[in-house]
This record gives structure tokens, sequence and C-alpha cells, in this order.
């Protein structure tokens, strides 16, 4: 559970921190960001763990995601892992595509050669982070949410899905709802899990709803202005699989936003004021 310190920064009160471990999941080094906020000393604080799109790091939304007045005010930690294994010896696309590879690791641990051996990212946000960072940092495991963004939405809504009782809330900015069903999931699933599209399921919030994974509700925006939204996000798939399984869907579409950090820092303070309610007590 050793880690080395990056960086520090004070903001709002708290510490801005980037930190490195070796990963046993992955076989290599890690960065990932925390943000702790002011607290009494021995306080143990909620964690709402963020999970990247595609080519982006931990650094995408710790610098631009403006999440930090917000985790000050509410006192929540805020975790920022990376989005795929990284290093000179593990494999990328070999067209050095910005959606399969390095960059875009899906949150699957993958089956398939020569990925196998590092693109573990399931077993790494899901088991080992989670370990490292409640070992270095006053997190309160029992108060745990997960959000994410496009490729991390998707990775966001099926940890949920998997692992209802860790974690009290769930919400998505612009998700990846039914990687089963579009170009960009297809291209990653097969690559990692291989062709059985069975062994897709467990890693498509649709395909999770379909099968009877429950969960207590979850917050979605997406932005109508999204050069994604109707070939690879397909949100009306959500509705309609949250509708007929019972679980709660605030969907909120948000005219004139696309997929970029401008909408999501827009409505950051939404979802973690959303987060914090649900962490309480």
């Amino acid at each position: 559970m050793t880690i080395q310190t990056v960086s520090t920064n004070k903001s709002y009160g708290g510490v801005q921190g980037v930190y490195r471990h070796a990963s046993k999941a992955t076989g290599t080094d890690m960065v990932f960001s925390v943000y702790v906020p002011p607290h009494a000393d021995g306080a143990k604080l909620p964690v709402v763990w963020y999970l990247s799109g595609l080519t982006c790091t931990h650094a995408n939304v710790t610098e631009k995601g403006e999440f930090r007045k917000a985790c000050a005010e509410l006192g929540l930690i805020f975790v920022a892992p990376d989005t795929s294994p990284r290093g000179p010896d593990v494999p990328g696309d070999a067209n050095n595509a910005y959606d399969f590879g390095l960059g875009a690791g899906f949150y699957v641990d993958a089956t398939q050669e020569p990925f196998a051996r590092n693109y573990r990212m399931w077993s790494y946000v899901t088991d080992e982070l989670p370990n490292v960072v409640a070992g270095n940092f006053p997190v309160d495991a029992k108060r745990q949410s997960v959000m994410g963004h496009s490729m991390g939405g998707h990775g966001a809504l099926t940890v949920a899905l998997r692992n209802p009782h860790r974690f009290r809330a769930a919400s998505a900015f612009a998700p990846i709802v039914a990687p089963s069903q579009v170009p960009w999931g297809i291209k990653a699933l097969t690559g990692y899990l291989g062709p059985n599209k069975d062994a897709w399921r467990n890693h498509d919030t649709v395909a999770l709803i379909e099968d009877g994974a429950k969960f207590s509700g979850f917050l979605v925006d997406v932005g109508e202005a999204d050069n994604f939204l109707k070939e690879q996000l397909k949100p009306e798939l959500l509705e309609a699989a949250c509708a007929k399984a019972n679980i709660p869907l605030t969907m909120r579409r948000q005219a004139g936003y696309d997929h970029s950090y401008y909408f999501i820092s827009t409505f950051m303070g939404d979802h973690l004021h959303w987060h914090a309610e649900r962490l309480k007590g």
C-alpha cells in the first residue's frame, strides 16, 4: 500500500494530491489523484470515485472538473484514477486509435492477448485502488459513491450495479450505457473480452439491468449538442431499461451542451450535492 507523492497543492482549505504506486493488478505504476477537503483530526469522510473517459488520465478532471469547491463545502473526498495501464511494455492499439488500448481500458479485466496481462482495470478500480486509498487517506468505507464521464460513465454505472451494497449513489455524464450495441463498445469488448457476447454482459449497463441487477437510482446528464449522443451513447436505452426494471433514473438533457469538460464542470456541483445527500450519516 506504499504510495509516492507526486505533488500536493492546497485548495479551498483542503489538499489536492497526485500519487503514484506500483499496481499488482496492472503490473505497472499507476498514477491517481485525491482531493481531501478540510476536516477535523481523526474524522472519516465519504468518498466519491470519478472514472474518466476515452483518452483521459487522472489529470483531466483534476485540472478541469471544478469539483474542489463543492467537495470542500460538502466534506467529500474525490478520487480520480487513470483510465488504463501505461508504460513502455504495455500494448496499445496497433493503429494508435484513440478508442482502444492506452487511455481506453473500458474498466474491464481483459482476457484476450496481448492485453490480459496489464488491462485489469476492473480489478484495479474495484479492489486494489480502494484498498490503497483506504490505507492512506481518511476514508469512511461505508460511505462511498461513484460517478464518471463517457467511457467512465459506463464504468461507474456497471461498478454500481455489480456492487450495490458498497456504493450509495451513482451518476454519470454522457455515459456509454449499452457498449454491446455501439461502435466504441463493440470494438473494446471484442478486443479485451473476445467475440463471445455473453462475456460482455457484465460490462454493459443495459444488459446488467436486463439480467436483473438493481440499484437505488441514477442521475445522468447528457448534452443535446453532444456529437456522440445518437451513435455511441444512446441514453434512451438506459431510460427504457430502468423503466422496465423500476430503477429510479433522473435523466437530464442539457440544451446546447457537448461532450467536453465545459459540460462536465457546469453540472459537477449538481452531481456532488446529489451524492452528498446520499452519503450522509
